[in-house]
């Protein structure tokens, strides 16, 4: 019995009934079942990549200037077509998944010989740094929900240890998050208690990331309040058991705090959007690493014939970009194709308490309780709980 309230991207009351109409049948019927006009009213599904269509390369290793432009450079030079791409940097790592077609016939690539030298070169582009902890390339074998993958891939490469963890406990102006752990006894649950900036996906982030981790959410809230969010869950081990150990609940906040700021956007956010072609991925992140700039993440999609993609950058230190420098890269590749749109702003506002009551589950348990034993759905009654 779950309820979720949502609004668009813009924070607007959903009026679109294209969206409405591909929820409803994402969440209630088979994959299978979507028709092909939610599909094309969507551009994608639900962030769902066929490998029938793509071969999926998966990327994992240490972070650095340059790095985006030298595996699109790769893909290039072996014939590849970049339709799709979803990259992510944290703490000095970063995953990447990339979908790529033939340049010759617009289909994956089958050829075995051809993606064990993909897989061979883009290997050695990950080593280029000497990282001890080493890159790793592979290829998805599935229909690939790309955000959850690279969830899956940067838990699996351990991208939370070694933070500084020590500034990250409470939200501040800046936006950090505060996150607790504790049992409540009488209920038999781990209470997980979540307060950060608030953000699109936030929600997806945390739950796949105690999903991945092997628990099991039997209850949960989410409340927003300006740009603040709260969520709590009530979880147990698949096993039935709670969090026992202090260690234990400690790995728990260190996985969600970094499942959080994985999709922070740092950076100055430049929005590309042209006539696709081959090469062109190349070529942007080539005139990007020429003038110093880094990619902390990019969103790369092919929408018919126009490439559009999302671009967030600093300059090779981590620090802001100096805009004489954003000046001239537009310049050099159009300025009606390179646009900029500011986050800053966003990153550094001061984000003002507020002294909204704060939404508990814990408050409604008891009254949705007695609501699921009068309605049959719970064959003990609360008060036996």
């Amino acid at each position: 019995m779950d309820v979720f309230h949502v609004t668009d991207h813009q924070g607007q009351k959903l009026t679109d009934e294209g969206v409405i109409d591909y929820i409803q049948k994402s969440l209630g019927a088979n994959e299978d079942s979507l028709t092909t006009e939610v599909r094309t009213c969507l551009g994608r599904t639900v962030g769902l990549q066929s490998t029938v269509e793509h071969t999926a390369i998966e990327l994992i290793g240490r972070d650095r200037p340059g790095l985006l432009s030298e595996i699109s450079g790769v893909l290039t030079d072996m014939m590849c077509n970049v339709v799709a791409a979803e990259v992510w940097t944290h703490n000095m790592r970063v995953a990447c998944m990339v979908y790529v077609t033939e340049r010759l016939t617009g289909g994956p690539v089958e050829d075995v010989e051809k993606l064990a030298r993909i897989k061979e070169q883009l290997s050695q582009v990950l080593k280029g740094d000497g990282d001890s902890k080493s890159g790793k390339t592979d290829f998805s074998m599935s229909l690939t929900h790309t955000e959850r993958r690279l969830h899956q891939m940067m838990f699996a490469d351990r991208d939370y240890e070694g933070l500084d963890h020590s500034n990250l406990r409470c939200a501040d102006e800046k936006g950090n998050s505060n996150i607790t752990v504790y049992n409540c006894e009488e209920k038999g649950y781990s209470v997980v208690s979540v307060k950060c900036r608030d953000r699109p996906k936030l929600l997806f982030d945390t739950v796949c990331t105690l999903t991945d981790m092997q628990y099991v959410v039997f209850h949960a809230s989410a409340d927003s309040d300006g740009n603040y969010a709260f969520q709590e869950y009530y979880i147990r081990h698949m096993d039935g058991c709670t969090l026992n150990s202090e260690s234990e609940r400690q790995r728990v906040i260190k996985c969600l705090e970094a499942a959080i700021s994985r999709r922070v956007s740092e950076g100055l956010r430049l929005e590309l959007c042209t006539k696709d072609r081959v090469g062109l991925l190349s070529d942007v992140t080539r005139v990007f690493r020429e003038n110093g700039l880094s990619v902390t993440r990019a969103d790369v999609s092919t929408r018919g014939d126009k490439a559009v993609n999302v671009f967030y950058v600093t300059d090779a230190s981590g620090n802001p970009v100096d805009m004489k420098v954003v000046d001239a890269i537009r310049k050099e590749i159009g300025l009606t194709i390179l646009q900029v749109n500011d986050i800053s702003h966003y990153a550094s506002s001061k984000v003002q308490e507020t002294s909204k009551p704060r939404f508990s589950f814990r408050d409604i348990i008891s009254h949705s309780e007695k609501v699921l034993y009068n309605w049959g759905l719970m064959k003990s009654s609360p008060e036996s709980l």
